[in-house]
């Protein structure tokens, strides 16, 4: 029975430890995995070489060209210069670049915006409207959460999704996520205690200083997982190497004989640990592959068309279609990027809401966002639109069917004054 007890107690312990390293791996960015595993190799003897670098293989032909670690985005600029570099990615009308950019440049280190919006006008001699709009190019960069006035308005901003329990929960009951009232939370939303855990989950998974992902103690670049690229009509996904490390372990160690008990055991354990990380890089890689590989095939259209195309898509969806935990698809997301021809976007900028039509289909929310900022670019500014004519529009030009509670619920998230407001 003693005997029973103790291999039950063994075995859970194992689990336990090789689960949750590869739990660490996976929420870890490439350069956060290769530190760890480098910490790790000063403290194992029997890890001989970590080799990272290999060749980029290839998902679904064997023939892509290979990428140079220096070619990708050198973290060696500043916060500010990383996201001005991002601009050509934002159609900005031509009078709000300058006031775009003394935004950026009003920023504290941590991402928040430093400065009062009446003097940022009275700095840029422009309205606060026009201030406003600029704000909403800055709050649309990467990561998520920068240009946030308050920790709320940050993490609410990297939510996105204002439909979703945990932006209402955040928005509206503070209350509740300081107390993490799961009770409170299910009876308030009239949801069941795991989606009250998962919105938990979701905020507590937001990073309160945004800006200091992008600052260069953190890393030196930032290491995209895998590239994306269309060839000979198909889209292909190479994986990157040294998401993949292979460790070399030393034989003298292994094959090392001793009568000595704490020697063997202490050979013994450092062995055992070099197996479990093996497993957890492999998890790691394994899952990554899954997941990006999903978003490529349900996001083609967006690869092929560009922003306007982008479909709707959830963690939900992906975890339900590849049969994993919902947390476990955000771990591999969480601050992972990909190599694109639009440039290295965050894994999390294609997972977008929703909104039904009539036909059945889904138009992303993203989609619709883009559109209303259209519309009103060419809007007159004598005679702006209203969020009822906005919605006659989409409809109208794009067979888009969007409640006016909706519209208006987007403008307000894209920091966009009503049209009477709006009307110079």
């Amino acid at each position: 029975m003693k005997q029973k007890l103790n291999l039950e107690q063994s075995l859970k312990m194992k689990m336990n430890q090789s689960l949750l390293q590869s739990i660490n791996l996976l929420q870890y960015t490439g350069l956060e995995m290769i530190e760890y595993i480098s910490q790790l190799s000063k403290e194992n003897p029997l890890i001989e070489e970590v080799n990272y670098d290999y060749e980029i293989y290839n998902y679904q032909t064997s023939n892509a060209s290979q990428t140079s670690i220096g070619e990708m985005n050198s973290k060696t600029l500043t916060m500010y210069e990383q996201l001005k570099s991002q601009l050509y990615t934002l159609e900005i009308p031509e009078n709000l670049k300058a006031a775009v950019l003394f935004g950026i440049d009003s920023l504290d280190e941590d991402g928040y915006l430093d400065i009062d919006l009446s003097l940022w006008a009275e700095q840029c001699g422009l309205i606060i409207d026009d201030i406003n709009k600029a704000l909403t190019y800055i709050q649309a960069l990467e990561p998520a959460g920068i240009g946030a006035r308050s920790l709320k308005e940050c993490i609410l901003l990297q939510l996105g999704d204002s439909t979703s329990v945990a932006y209402q929960l955040l928005d509206g009951h503070m209350d509740l996520v300081a107390g993490e009232d799961v009770a409170e939370i299910c009876s308030t939303f009239h949801i069941t205690e795991e989606e009250a855990a998962q919105a938990m989950e979701q905020i507590k998974s937001c990073h309160p200083k945004p800006g200091q992902l992008l600052s260069d103690n953190r890393a030196d670049y930032i290491i995209p997982e895998a590239s994306i690229y269309e060839e000979g009509g198909t889209w292909n996904i190479s994986f990157f190497k040294w998401n993949s490390p292979v460790i070399k372990v030393n034989q003298e160690y292994v094959d090392l004989k001793t009568d000595e008990k704490e020697t063997a055991a202490f050979l013994k354990e450092k062995f055992n640990q070099v197996n479990w990380l093996k497993k957890a890089i492999s998890y790691r890689s394994d899952t990554l592959e899954r997941v990006i590989s999903k978003i490529v095939e349900k996001q083609q259209f967006y690869f092929e068309h560009g922003a306007f195309m982008m479909q709707p898509l959830t963690l939900k969806e992906i975890a339900i279609e590849l049969d994993l935990h919902i947390s476990t698809v955000s771990r591999a997301i969480t601050n992972k990027y990909v190599q694109t021809k639009h440039g290295v976007l965050p894994l999390k900028f294609f997972l977008q809401s929703g909104i039904r039509q009539q036909d059945g289909n889904q138009t992303s929310s993203f989609v619709i966002k883009r559109l209303i900022l259209e519309l009103m670019e060419h809007e007159n500014k004598h005679k702006p639109l209203s969020d009822q004519k906005l919605k006659d529009r989409l409809q109208e030009e794009f067979g888009i069917t969007v409640a006016r509670r909706t519209i208006m619920k987007y403008r307000e998230q894209l920091g966009i004054p009503s049209s009477t407001k709006r009307k110079e």
